[in-house]
């Protein structure tokens, strides 16, 4: 991915390295469920793999009152520092990509801010951690994330390079742009009359919608800013496939089963994400008909 010359966004909240108390009281509800987006992965290998109600994990995780001390302020490596820089380039090439889009609908687009942070910080929808992975927080319209996500992506998970990195971020803004239109609103209080088969067949949606809008903001940054690069549309899609509901199930010794999903199978991700880069429009990203 050609990124380097890009401009840097100003939205952007480095908490890296930062020591300091954090209590684990409740906030308002992730995406997706307890974790959101591409955050429920972690917490699903662990409880598939142990065989426990995923639900128990989360709760741990959101639940409970006292307060845990980090370890203190670390410094941080070039390499690290490397790719705070290229997720600022990223969140600004959805900016640009974001903002055009809501202005030729007549619409002006509210820039969410990316936190990063080192294994543990506060958001307005709870305690997150570097475990559960990356997600979007409607309460604080802002994307949390733990770069050393990017190293579990590609040991992990098998989908190593820059693209499927970009990938996760566009993807969590994705579920801003959800937030702005009222679809998560509007999933949010559906789910809450649901039966778990369904809510969970309501997130999946959401999921993939998400992945279709990632591959929006790819085609429309490809076309103003040509950024793609020999093999960064395998990136993403492998990035994408790397994290269906039904890989990580089997990965975890476990059967997939699609009434568990609430993130799509890997067909199902890379099928949207392609869908949004293919044609670049908002309105071919509708997963709920």
């Amino acid at each position: 991915m050609e990124w380097r010359s890009g401009r840097r966004s100003v939205n952007v909240d480095d908490r890296r390295g930062a020591g300091g108390i954090g209590g684990m009281g409740r906030g308002p509800m992730r995406v997706g469920g307890a974790v959101g987006g591409l955050g429920l992965v972690a917490v699903l290998v662990v409880s598939w793999a142990l065989g426990v109600d995923p639900s128990l994990i989360l709760g741990a995780i959101e639940g409970g009152g006292e307060q845990t001390e980090s370890a203190g302020p670390r410094p941080t490596s070039q390499a690290e520092d490397q790719l705070a820089d290229f997720s600022r380039v990223v969140l600004a090439s959805t900016e640009d990509t974001w903002n055009q889009v809501f202005q030729q609908d007549g619409q002006a687009y509210q820039e969410p801010r990316l936190v990063l942070f080192t294994d543990s910080t506060q958001s307005a929808c709870g305690y997150a951690q570097g475990a559960t992975g990356p997600f979007y927080c409607p309460g604080d319209q802002q994307v949390y994330l733990d770069l050393g996500f990017f190293n579990e992506l590609a040991t992990r998970f098998g989908a190593p390079g820059d693209f499927a990195q970009a990938y996760v971020i566009a993807h969590e803004v994705g579920h801003h742009v959800q937030n702005l239109l009222g679809i998560l609103p509007r999933v949010h209080e559906a789910q809450a009359q649901m039966d778990q088969a369904s809510a969970n067949a309501l997130s999946v949606r959401v999921e993939l919608q998400a992945d279709c809008l990632a591959g929006v903001w790819a085609s429309h940054a490809d076309r103003e800013r040509g950024v793609l690069e020999a093999g960064d549309v395998e990136e993403a899609l492998g990035a994408a496939a790397s994290v269906g509901d039904d890989r990580i199930m089997r990965a975890a010794g476990r059967r997939a089963s699609p009434e568990s999903f609430t993130h799509g199978s890997s067909e199902q991700r890379v099928e949207w994400f392609t869908r949004g880069l293919q044609t670049g429009d908002v309105s071919a990203c509708n997963t709920f008909e």
